[in-house]
């Protein structure tokens, strides 16, 4: 008959008690090769799960269970396998669970420890990240600013420039009256004279431009951001007008020697150019004779008395050019020029022509008083009482003596003279213009009187002075009634002056 094997209910026991053994060493040797991989990747000592011994010598003394074999034995033998029963019974009872409890808490512990030192390399890593955020947020932000800064000064520096400076063409712009520095800005950038109207508003509000004025100007894309303003500030004309290339200045004083090396000076900037006039070409006009004729016919009452040719004179128009500045064109020529001041010169008499004709005096004779007190005297005051002091000296039939008209005949006024060369001057010189020999006035003007000394001829104090000397340091004019009083004024002005002068 076949044996059949029984495993009794301790047998089975014993099975799954190896079973649990045996998943506990398996989860222990998982856990190591974790742990090992830990280790491996964040470079930290080895710690690695040791299988606790008992464990081991534990498997390693519990053989594998016995499993009885019962046959169907003869009744006469019964006892035996009960004999087997007992030993099976001692050696299933051996594993008891309670091992398992320690085999645990180092596993836990060792997991706990590589859990928190996980953490400490994870944290430091976050940092470490978290740093070199900071460092490139901070560079970039400085790279920032930096850019920002080149490119502002860069926009600064083009927006002022001239937005073409090879362009020789005008552009006529009407600013109207009220305009804000933002509208004038507007404007321009509209007209393509400015990089931008915004920019226009700040710098002019920045660098505290203001007084705009109103009305048409003639503006070129090769004037930079400063001349533009300059130009913004003087007057506009009312109807557009001819574009104007530059300007010329006359100063009061100024004879027309003088005046033929100053229109050959462009003054409408600050850095002074040359314009298309010559110097020759001026002397030339002003003595052309057909031309003089034509500005008789056309200023009668300014020239109604101009001297002639054959008068003595050395320029028929001298004392006639009103000095001040004068606009120029592309097609202006030097008659023009002549012609404009001759304007001037007419405008600025119109309210005296019914005065001098009430007076019985002619323009001539005013303008030529006028040249002299403009040299003579500094102030309006003195000027009227310098002017009073030639018509008194006049009305008595008194040389006038003045050094300013022997200066001119001999072609020295406009120029640096010494104190000596002023007291020793040639009073005896023959020439129309030595009014120390010749009474009453020279046969013209010696320069071109501005307003002030104009409306000091009209309009004299009224003085009994006959005498004047100026302190030769300070301009200073003393008057006198008698020539005692004025011989005194000159040795303490003058002459006590020349002798320190001379020591020196």
């Amino acid at each position: 008959m076949r044996e059949v094997n029984y495993l009794t209910d301790k047998s089975q026991d014993s099975e799954k008690l190896l079973s649990f053994k045996e998943q506990i060493l398996r989860d222990l040797e998982e856990a190591n090769e974790q742990l090992l991989k830990i280790e491996k990747e964040y470079d930290l000592p080895d710690r690695s799960i040791e299988t606790p011994s008992s464990l081991k010598e534990e498997e390693e003394a519990t053989p594998p269970p016995k499993v009885e074999e019962s046959a169907l034995a003869p009744k006469e033998e019964p006892v035996e396998p009960e004999k087997a029963t007992p030993a099976v019974e001692e050696k299933s009872e051996l594993p008891k669970p309670a091992p398992k409890e320690p085999s645990q808490e180092p596993v836990e512990e060792s997991l706990s420890r590589s859990s928190r030192n996980q953490r400490q390399q994870k944290q430091k890593k976050q940092n470490k990240i978290a740093k070199r955020i900071v460092r490139t947020v901070v560079s970039l932000l400085l790279i920032v600013i930096v850019a920002t800064g080149i490119f502002a000064v860069t926009y600064i520096h083009s927006a002022v420039k001239p937005m073409d400076k090879n362009a020789t063409e005008f552009v006529t712009v009407e600013i109207p009256a009220g305009s804000s520095n933002r509208e004038i800005g507007a404007i321009l950038e509209k007209k393509g004279l400015v990089k931008n109207g915004q920019f226009f508003n700040y710098y002019t509000k920045f660098k505290n431009y203001s007084n705009f004025k109103s009305g048409y100007f003639n503006l070129q894309k090769s004037m930079d951001l400063e001349t533009i303003i300059q130009k913004l500030q003087e007057e506009g004309t009312k109807t557009p007008q001819a574009p104007v290339l530059g300007k010329v200045t006359i100063p009061e004083g100024y004879t027309i020697d003088q005046i033929a090396t100053a229109i050959t000076a462009d003054v409408s900037t600050k850095k002074a150019g040359k314009t298309p006039f010559k110097k020759e070409d001026f002397l030339k006009a002003v003595q052309d004779d057909a031309f003089i004729e034509k500005m008789v016919a056309k200023y009668p009452k300014l020239l109604a008395n101009l001297p002639s040719k054959d008068s003595g004179v050395r320029y028929r128009l001298e004392g006639y050019l009103f000095p001040a500045t004068y606009n120029y064109g592309k097609d202006t020529t030097v008659k023009e020029m002549i012609d404009q001041m001759l304007a001037a010169m007419d405008q600025n008499l119109s309210p005296y022509y019914e005065t001098l004709e009430s007076k019985n005096i002619n323009v001539n004779e005013v303008l030529t008083l006028a040249s002299l007190v403009e040299k003579e005297g500094a102030t309006d005051q003195d000027r009227k009482d310098i002017a009073s002091v030639f018509y008194n000296r006049l009305n008595q039939d008194m040389p006038l003596q003045s050094n300013i008209a022997i200066l001119y005949a001999e072609g020295k006024l406009g120029q640096k003279t010494t104190l000596k060369e002023d007291a020793t001057i040639n009073t005896e010189l023959d020439s129309p213009y030595n009014i120390y020999k010749n009474t009453g006035l020279m046969p013209g003007p010696v320069d071109n009187p501005g307003v002030s000394a104009i409306e000091a001829a009209v309009n004299p104090s009224k003085t009994d002075y006959l005498y004047f000397v100026a302190n030769v340091e300070n301009g200073e004019v003393f008057f006198a009634k008698t020539y005692e009083e004025h011989n005194k004024n000159v040795e303490e002005h003058v002459n006590s002056k020349l002798t320190q002068a001379s020591s020196n």
